[in-house]
């Protein structure tokens, strides 16, 4: 049910955001502002919480539980991380801009190597030859979208130099959404030193009020505000499109988040983020179908090596999951 929500939430969210561009829509900081502002969605969670753990000393994560660190300290943490997704949504939303909605979503992709990178450094991930294997193939599929144009037939053709600035965005977003989740993850280990489910909650919740009073600053700050009525009149499909977009993307975003808070309890960020990631593939496909978005042979080449780079990190965490249950199953018959 997580990794549906998680795939189901990113395709649609991401489709309704190109659309809201397509058909009139013109604000960047909006644009970021709907995927984080409708984070209360995620409140009522609070009293869902799963069964705690049967080893309340330790999570899932192997991070010990001790006692609370200085509320300084973990406020520094939410505001710094919320930060970094507020500045990570508006590159987000200037790729979406200024690409095609199918090479938005295959550069997007890179996210899962930035991650396994940063994470090298970070949380000390170690490099296996699949997860290099992996590496290597996002680096190339997103690195051959360079030499691509605005392939879009859907009447939102841009210069090469917005192309361009859509392209470094992306792929600077990419790189700092897999900053994020290894800092997350880093905070988690050095600052909370707990991983249950109200924690989890906490840090996402946190995280995107911070975010969401930061990009509200830069939305008033940069007069975006002032063009909001003549965009909704001049949006084609209508002032209530307008709004059911905005309102629907938002929620899609927020459908993906709580599919990720599922997954990261249950199985770990990184394996969070390489759902997300590999329902990216997704959306160049149906690009074409809505958006009449051309998939020439170097967008094909570049879904096919995304494809393998992300079924070679599946597989494997597959291979670490299963030597983590064997080594369980040798210490409970120590025991």
């Amino acid at each position: 049910m997580y990794i549906v929500f998680v795939v189901a939430g990113q395709v649609v969210a991401t489709l309704l955001g190109r659309q809201y561009y397509d058909k009139g829509g013109k604000s960047k900081w909006l644009a970021a502002l709907v995927q984080v502002a409708a984070f209360p969605i995620l409140i009522p969670f609070y009293f869902f919480s799963p069964a705690p753990l049967k080893n309340p000393t330790k999570t899932s994560n192997n991070i010990i539980n001790t006692k609370t660190p200085p509320v300084t300290r973990i406020a520094a943490v939410y505001l710094s991380l919320g930060l970094l997704v507020a500045v990570d949504c508006y590159l987000y939303s200037v790729g979406l801009q200024y690409l095609p909605v199918s090479t938005y979503s295959l550069i997007c992709a890179s996210q899962l190597a930035f991650n396994a990178l940063f994470s090298y450094f970070l949380n000390s991930q170690k490099f296996t030859p699949f997860i290099v294997n992996s590496l290597v193939l996002l680096t190339l599929s997103s690195t051959l979208l360079v030499w691509t144009g605005n392939s879009s037939s859907s009447g939102s053709k841009v210069s090469r130099g917005k192309y361009i600035i859509g392209f470094l965005c992306t792929v600077g977003a990419s790189a700092l959404f897999g900053l994020v989740l290894s800092l997350t993850q880093l905070s988690f280990q050095k600052v909370i030193k707990k991983q249950t489910f109200t924690a989890v909650m906490d840090m996402i919740i946190y995280q995107l009020t911070v975010a969401t009073a930061a990009i509200l600053v830069g939305f008033f700050a940069s007069g975006e505000w002032k063009e909001l009525k003549g965009e909704m009149k001049g949006y084609e499909l209508g002032g209530v499109s307008y709004v059911m977009n905005l309102v629907w993307t938002a929620v899609s975003w927020q459908i993906f988040a709580i599919g990720a808070v599922g997954l990261i309890f249950e199985v770990s960020s990184l394996f969070s983020n390489a759902i997300s990631a590999m329902g990216l593939p997704v959306v160049p496909v149906l690009a074409v179908i809505f958006f009449h978005d051309k998939m020439d042979v170097i967008k094909v080449i570049a879904l096919i090596l995304a494809i393998w780079g992300f079924v070679s990190f599946i597989y494997q965490h597959y291979l670490d999951d299963a030597q983590e249950s064997e080594n369980q199953k040798e210490v409970e018959l120590k025991q």
